[in-house]
C-alpha cells in the first residue's frame, strides 16, 4: 500500500462521480432514438440517483476512524494522489462530461461511453479499496464496485444486442 486513504474521502469522490454519471445518462436520453437504449439510459439515471442517495447515507454511517487521516502527510501527497486518480475518471468533472456528450453521434456511442464510465468507476473504486486501510471502509467500497459491475453488464448486453441486430 503506497498511501492510506480514508473511506470518507473516497465516498465523497464516489458521490461526485455518480452525480456526473446521473447527469450523463439523463442528457443522453435525448441523444438517441432507439427505445430500448432510451429505456436503459433512464433506468441507469435512476440507479445513479439511488447510488448518490445510498453513498451519501453510507458516508454518513462511516465509523469515526474512517474519517480520520490514516497516515501523517506533511506534503499532502495522499490528497494529490487521490485527486489524480479521480481526475483520470472519464466523468470526474462537468467539463469532461459536456465534452464527451458533445461527441455522441448514435446509440452505440452512448453505450460505449457509458461502458467506459462504468469501467473507470470500477477501476477507481478497486484502486481506492486497495489503498484503504480500515476493514469497514474496504467493505463499503466493495459495495460500490458491485453496483458498478451491474451497470457495466447491462450496458454491455445492450450494446451487443444493438450491434447484433445490425448484422
Amino acid at each position: 500500500m503506497i498511501y492510506g486513504f480514508n473511506a470518507n474521502e473516497i465516498f465523497q469522490i464516489a458521490i461526485d462521480i455518480e452525480g456526473n454519471g446521473k447527469h450523463f445518462y439523463e442528457k443522453s436520453i435525448d441523444l438517441v432514438d432507439d427505445p430500448d437504449v432510451k429505456e436503459l439510459l433512464a433506468f441507469l439515471a435512476q440507479e445513479e440517483a439511488e447510488h448518490l442517495k445510498r453513498f451519501t447515507e453510507l458516508k454518513a454511517q462511516l465509523p469515526k476512524i474512517a474519517t480520520e487521516d490514516t497516515i501523517w502527510d506533511l506534503e499532502n501527497e495522499m490528497n494529490r494522489y487521490l485527486q489524480m486518480m479521480a481526475d483520470m475518471h472519464v466523468f470526474r468533472s462537468d467539463f469532461d462530461l459536456e465534452k464527451e456528450i458533445s461527441q455522441v453521434k448514435n446509440p452505440e456511442d452512448v453505450l460505449k461511453l457509458g461502458i467506459q464510465f462504468e469501467k473507470d468507476s470500477i477501476i477507481f473504486f478497486l484502486t481506492m479499496q486497495d489503498a484503504t486501510g480500515e476493514k469497514e471502509g474496504r467493505e463499503l467500497i466493495g459495495q460500490l464496485v458491485n453496483e458498478e459491475k451491474k451497470h457495466l453488464n447491462k450496458l454491455s448486453l445492450e450494446l451487443r444486442k444493438l450491434t447484433d441486430s445490425k448484422k
